[in-house]
């Protein structure tokens, strides 16, 4: 079947083949009714217009880049889905990039959006990234980027991120208010702002009610279900007293939940567990694992939302560079609350 192009829009309505191409592009030059007859006959003669042209002639693909660390965790996956819905009901592409973590990963995921010549970068900096030269280049290239959850504070770059200082404040303010005093953080041992706020909170909170915090109360190592069965086994082994574990992801926690229920320690009546981002599997395990919700989704909208405003500016580095912030949800369940 021959494949309709502009000119036969252009005889089937006796007009010229610029003005089927310029109600094609929403032209201001060309009259409502004219956009609409062109559009009514683009459907009808089922035409598909080549993108590769069009992005040629307006210097505009309409695909947006967007860098994740892994979408293993229901985290990133939330987010992306926020902000894919959002993109897409505006007319937008997504291009989708898993860093695994890897600095070098990253490096070839931008480069394949910059050769892609995507309208924009939004990236979750990987670990080893948090002040990586490229972004830098990106800026100076005056490609739009924006930054969700973890950020590079030092460059001029719009984000959307969670109080994670308030999140940790208030995830051990929780356990604090059950009665729980030595509170164990298990924490990551990437050198991550969001990591250190969280723990910054959690020393504020302890602070607050005259608590110490001892180097032996922190565990850092790789978040996992591995890490935090791991902890409460060093902890047990070291004879350390503890009465609360505040794990920084939620499958640590998991993995504290499980060691302690195999070696008989009742949860929550002699130690309660704390976990961090709202997994899905939180819900529904036994006892069901309390935690702290980051609003994923609303800010994988307000990430979209915020980048269509700033990509509509005449200069996207000029515009004021906005900062949103949202608030943590402190989620209570079974494993925090003693009867």
């Amino acid at each position: 079947m021959k494949r309709t192009t502009i000119h036969d829009i252009a005889r089937e309505l006796d007009v010229t083949f610029s003005t089927v191409a310029r109600a094609l592009n929403d032209h201001p030059a060309i009259s409502v009714a004219t956009k609409a007859a062109v559009l009514e006959t683009a459907k009808r003669l089922n035409y598909q217009q080549n993108k590769l042209a069009s992005s040629l002639r307006s210097g505009r693909t309409n695909v947006i880049g967007i860098i994740v660390p892994s979408l293993d965790t229901s985290f990133f996956s939330s987010v992306v889905h926020g902000i894919e819905k959002v993109m897409t009901d505006n007319g937008y592409s997504i291009l989708l990039y898993q860093t695994g973590e890897s600095l070098s990963q990253e490096q070839k995921g931008i480069d394949t959006f910059l050769q892609s010549r995507v309208d924009g970068i939004i990236s979750s900096v990987s670990s080893e990234a948090e002040g990586a030269g490229f972004y830098e280049q990106i800026c100076k290239r005056q490609v739009p980027l924006l930054f969700f959850d973890r950020a590079i504070g030092q460059l001029p770059v719009p984000s959307v991120t969670i109080n994670d200082y308030q999140a940790g404040f208030v995830a051990t303010e929780h356990l604090l208010q059950q009665g729980y005093r030595r509170i164990v953080h298990l924490t990551s041992d990437q050198d991550l702002t969001i990591f250190k706020e969280r723990f910054r909170g959690y020393k504020a909170a302890m602070k607050q009610h005259g608590l110490p915090v001892p180097k032996k109360m922190t565990l850092k190592g790789r978040l996992s279900l591995e890490f935090g069965r791991a902890s409460v086994q060093q902890l047990l082994d070291e004879k350390i007293p503890f009465d609360a574990v505040f794990a920084a992801e939620d499958y640590t926690a998991m993995g504290a939940l499980q060691l302690l229920l195999e070696k008989g320690i009742k949860v929550p009546e002699q130690v309660g567990v704390m976990g961090f981002a709202n997994e899905a599997f939180g819900a529904f395990v036994t006892p069901s694992l309390s935690t702290v919700d980051q609003q994923t989704v609303k800010m994988g909208e307000m990430t979209a939302q915020l980048f269509l405003k700033l990509i509509g500016e005449k200069d996207y580095y000029k515009a004021a560079q906005e900062h949103i912030v949202l608030d943590p949800i402190l989620i209570p369940r079974a494993s925090s609350l003693p009867k």
